[in-house]
């Protein structure tokens, strides 16, 4: 990974920004793929599976060590992340069986 050599705290500033919205666009897209997933599922029991956020909590624990960053900081923003993309796919189920 390739990091930039800022000249004063204004372009530091800049490159978070822009990293800030890449992250933003990319938490966008997993969500919509989360709501494409709930149209392969029938049940709220399909859409909460321990086994399945216990291996990305595991994946990504394992990533942010690899990079040098705080496991802890990173299974703790994906497991907000992971609770409210359950409840949306959940919401997408019941709508979807209500017709």
């Amino acid at each position: 990974m390739d990091i930039k050599k800022c000249n004063s705290l204004q372009e530091v500033r800049q490159e978070v920004d822009k990293i800030d919205a890449k992250l933003i666009d990319l938490i966008s897209t997993r969500s919509h793929y989360i709501r494409q997933a709930a149209m392969f599922k029938e049940s709220v029991e399909e859409v909460k599976t321990p086994q399945r956020i216990d291996e990305i909590l595991t994946r990504v624990r394992h990533r942010a060590i690899e990079l040098g960053v705080s496991p802890n900081m990173i299974s703790e923003l994906f497991e907000i992340m992971i609770d409210e993309m359950v409840e949306t796919e959940i919401a997408e189920l019941k709508n979807r069986n209500k017709f």
